[in-house]
């Protein structure tokens, strides 16, 4: 009832924003909200900030948007629905977690298939004319999407080759991570972020997977010592408008908008490239830092062959394309 409140309320004010684009308003000044869900800090918070900056000094300031980082305006699991229905324009939302809703967004989330930026981007380009039907089925507009650095290992033993993860208590947060753990021999374990560190202390997780990045904000060195820079999956947060409130823009202003869109998504995949090594870099000043044997790698290109398998046969004919991608 809190959430349906919160909504209605900011139905009106987007409502009322929306009219200041319309013909005949007072004023031909907009004024846009923006929902994002991660802190200021973060690169793509950082990049979102300069996209809206951009966007204002394309028009003369006749389009700003406000950003509301930290989940301060809505939840990240309610903002795609926020910009569906129209109760803030534009928003940013984790690719992956509308899986449920479609798997054609899962496809960033299939391990060790594109291991790396180049094949990540191969493996977008391919994926994102899907998507964007996908999103404007529910009156969504795709602007840009960016990736997270790649996501590694987390363990206090080293590890040889996927038969080293048997038995193993493996940390995961969604069905795509316990499969995976299931695949290696690990026992999938569901742990809250904020309790991590006390499951490896207390030895309820023996292993977990996130990327460096992570590792660095949380220090993951205080309770493990080996992380495999394994880049196992690169998955990316999207912004996305809603199409109406695109629509009722002027023309200047939509161009504005995709120009600073093309622009942020070329910088921000150079910002995740740079986060990434910066992250890496500082893990191996704390703790022991590997890329995995090739036996090792062996071992999770087989477990990624199997669960894209599984994957595409979920999403059919379209699954297929995405993957030849990366042939």
């Amino acid at each position: 009832m809190k959430t349906f409140t919160k909504f209605k309320t900011l139905a009106a004010v987007s409502a009322a924003v929306f009219t200041l684009g319309q013909p005949g308003a007072v004023s031909a000044q907009t004024s846009w909200d923006m929902a994002t869900p991660y802190p200021d800090a973060e690169f793509h918070t950082r990049n979102i900030v300069q996209f809206a900056e951009e966007i204002s000094d394309a028009t003369a300031g006749e389009l700003s948007i406000t950003v509301h980082s930290g989940s301060s305006l809505f939840k990240h699991p309610e903002i795609k629905r926020a910009v569906q229905n129209q109760f803030v324009p534009i928003g940013e939302v984790l690719m992956a977690n509308l899986f449920n809703e479609d798997p054609i967004f899962g496809a960033d989330n299939i391990p060790f298939i594109a291991s790396n930026y180049e094949d990540a981007k191969a493996l977008w380009d391919a994926q994102r004319p899907l998507v964007e039907a996908k999103l404007a089925e529910d009156g969504i507009r795709l602007l840009y999407a960016v990736p997270w650095p790649g996501q590694g290992f987390y363990t206090n033993k080293e590890l040889t080759s996927g038969s080293d993860l048997e038995g193993m208590r493996f940390r995961t947060y969604n069905a795509t991570t316990a499969r995976m753990a299931e695949l290696l021999g690990a026992s999938p374990t569901t742990i809250e972020a904020v309790e991590i560190p006390q499951a490896f202390s207390t030895g309820i997780v023996d292993a977990m997977v996130t990327s460096g990045a992570t590792g660095v904000r949380t220090k993951a060195w205080d309770f493990t010592t080996e992380f495999y820079d394994l880049q196992a999956w690169l998955p990316k947060n999207m912004i996305i408008v809603n199409e109406s409130a695109f629509s009722d823009l002027p023309e200047d202003q939509q161009k504005a908008i995709l120009d600073a869109a093309a622009a942020a998504e070329t910088r921000g995949w150079e910002m995740s490239q740079t986060v990434s090594t910066e992250s890496v870099n500082e893990l191996s000043e704390n703790m022991t830092v590997h890329q995995p044997s090739a036996e090792l790698s062996a071992d999770l290109g087989t477990v990624g062959e199997t669960m894209a398998a599984e994957w595409a046969e979920s999403v059919g004919d379209e699954g297929k394309t995405i993957l030849e991608a990366l042939d």
